[in-house]
């Protein structure tokens, strides 16, 4: 798979324009275990599965131009991917790593332990005290107040981007709801990664303010 991605990355990347960016190569999340690692198909950048899609479409347009003389390439074939999937993906992608550099964002996908969206920063966390210890109490008590001190995380498997020409957007999705959580206006020919830095600045202040409450 990396063969083929490697292969026509040029010409997906001739799709872009500015003021869009791109990085569509797989990216694991080093915080995963052995066994939870992302295979080499699937990847925690979300712009891969873009990427992918692409090459899915370009190889059956090489095809048919194979066969027939008479078959022309159309651009149309491929404008869904450029003018929403691929900035919206990358958006994704840059609020992911603004967000963990920011500390409002977890890699690990921890929504099923929350109702509301938001998680302990220390919810993957696990007790090497062994049963029985003498000091297990202890090291227990120890370990439930460091974690009430952790900052409050939003997983990033919940979340989403909205996306259109004027305005993005972050939702996320529970076990309850899916809903729009915090948005803002960019200009046309804005870059995506400013509009990902302000969309990860109200997000901020959306966990402080749950975080309050």
């Amino acid at each position: 798979m990396h063969v083929l991605r490697s292969t026509y990355l040029p010409a997906y990347s001739g799709f872009i324009r500015p003021p869009y960016t791109t990085d569509p190569f797989p990216l694991n999340s080093p915080t995963f275990t052995p066994d939870q690692m992302v295979s080499p198909v699937q990847s925690l950048q979300r712009e891969t599965r873009v990427l992918d899609l692409f090459v899915a479409l370009k190889v059956r347009e090489d095809v048919w131009m194979d066969e027939s003389e008479l078959h022309l390439e159309r651009d149309e074939s491929f404008r869904d991917l450029f003018d929403l999937m691929q900035p919206r993906s990358r958006m994704e992608d840059l609020v992911r790593a603004y967000g963990v550099r920011e500390g409002v964002i977890a890699l690990a996908n921890m929504a099923s332990s929350s109702t509301n969206g938001i998680v302990s920063g220390n919810a993957n966390v696990v007790s090497k005290v062994p049963a029985g210890s003498s000091s297990n109490d202890g090291r227990t008590s120890s370990r439930s107040k460091a974690m009430s001190k952790a900052p409050a995380l939003v997983p990033f498997g919940a979340l989403s981007v909205s996306f259109s020409s004027r305005r993005v957007g972050l939702v996320l999705t529970t076990k309850e709801r899916k809903r729009t959580i915090v948005e803002t206006e960019r200009a046309k020919d804005e870059r995506l990664e400013i509009a990902a830095k302000k969309l990860v600045k109200e997000l901020k202040g959306w966990v402080a303010a749950r975080g309050a409450g």
